[in-house]
């Protein structure tokens, strides 16, 4: 039932003449954010130092305030900063760099793959066919396929 109601509600606001100029002025931008990874970076980077301002915050209250219901909110309000700031750092280690390396790696093998396509064309259909064939690996060759090629190079 609230998924109906959203759509009524974003049906609704794209009727407005001025909000589909403006998503027609917008759309590359929106279509930007929104298959990248800047809303993650942005939050990320929000979380850091709200939570390390947090954090510090906390500390000096801490220091300033001995006992009491200020102290027990100093001490809560320090305890969250430094698991927000510390939990963005892991989430950084653990999501953040991976990611990035594997988008790294998967460009690079698209050049790669490119590359071979290219030189497959400008071969001709017989050098195409031996680049796509892949090498077979130990487990998929036959049984004694390499002692057969080790005795023709040496014209057994």
């Amino acid at each position: 039932m609230a998924e109906n109601q959203e759509s009524k509600s974003v049906t609704s606001m794209l009727t407005d003449e001025q909000v589909l100029v403006w998503m027609e002025e917008h759309l590359a931008e929106l279509r930007h954010s929104v298959s990248g990874q800047s809303i993650l970076y942005q939050s990320l980077a929000i979380s850091f130092v709200v939570g390390l301002a947090a954090h510090v915050g906390g500390y000096v209250l801490l220091s300033s305030v001995p006992n009491g219901l200020l102290g027990l909110l100093a001490d809560l309000l320090h305890a969250l900063g430094w698991s927000l700031w510390t939990g963005v750092v892991v989430a950084v280690f653990v999501q953040v760099i991976p990611e990035a390396k594997r988008r790294q790696i998967k460009g690079v093998l698209h050049a790669y793959e490119a590359i071979r396509r290219e030189k497959a064309q400008t071969r001709g259909d017989r050098a195409g066919a031996v680049l796509q064939k892949p090498a077979a690996s130990r487990g998929e060759r036959e049984p004694g396929q390499k002692q057969r090629r080790n005795r023709t190079r040496k014209g057994e």
